[in-house]
């Protein structure tokens, strides 16, 4: 496992409806989201496993739905990890919706195509 000599930067990337987090200028894992009205519905977080263990994935995550507040949109946590971090962090409360049935067949039409 290798250490960081700088701290993790995220960028969300719109081509590919995720956000990245990079260490050290190498990507080590993403937030996958799609945007559905004024929601982002994330589906899918993965950190690589040369990375794991570093606490990135709630960094990611973090800095991921912060930027969901600061474009106006709301969350739905569809991904199991977003989901668990949401139950710990209560100040994101305020802008999550609920997953629905009528979510999660949209998601899988969307990520069908």
């Amino acid at each position: 496992m290798t250490q960081p000599t700088t701290a993790p930067s995220v960028r969300r990337v719109d081509s590919g409806h995720r956000y990245e987090i990079l260490v050290d200028g190498e990507s080590a894992g993403h937030t996958a989201y799609r945007d559905r009205d004024d929601q982002r519905v994330f589906h899918h977080t993965e950190i690589g496993d040369a990375f794991a263990g570093q606490g990135l994935a709630a960094v990611l995550v973090q800095r991921a739905l912060s930027d969901v507040r600061a474009s106006g949109k709301r969350i739905v946590p569809v991904c199991p990890y977003v989901a668990k971090f949401l139950t710990k962090h209560d100040e994101f409360a305020d802008i999550t919706d609920p997953v629905t049935t009528d979510v999660l067949r949209w998601l899988k039409t969307v990520l069908a195509h």
